[in-house]
């Protein structure tokens, strides 16, 4: 078959047909606030208590609290319980998780160019 004579063309997919898992979008929503990757970096090498964290990154309680639920959320950092206090570490597997999708990207090796838009009459 000789494609360049025949009727074929190439249809993008449509962007409603691309799933991406809930849990990497809400990892990189997560990693998009400022505060909340100061939070990570405090936590890169150990865990902290919710008012050390308070106390070095100058914030309320409840400011805090804020955008912990959302690290929760992303499943980018553990909570652990002592007490009365609340302790946080990274939780590393879900930064692998990210990080792979990530590389997923630099690995293409060709970008086809795109299709010659066609104005409809």
């Amino acid at each position: 078959m000789n494609i360049a004579n025949s009727n074929f063309s190439f249809k993008p997919a449509k962007a409603t047909s691309i799933m991406v898992p809930n849990i990497i979008t809400s990892g990189f929503h997560a990693l998009s606030e400022p505060l909340r990757i100061k939070v990570l970096q405090l936590l890169k090498n150990r865990e902290i208590c919710v008012c050390d964290l308070c106390d070095t990154l100058d914030v309320s309680q409840s400011k805090l609290s804020f955008h912990l639920k959302t690290l929760k959320e992303a499943n980018l950092v553990c909570a652990r319980q002592e007490g009365r206090w609340i302790y946080y570490s990274l939780n590393q597997p879900q930064f692998e998780a990210l990080l792979h999708h990530l590389k997923e990207y630099s690995q293409l090796n060709t970008i086809m160019p795109a299709a010659s838009c066609k104005d409809s009459p």
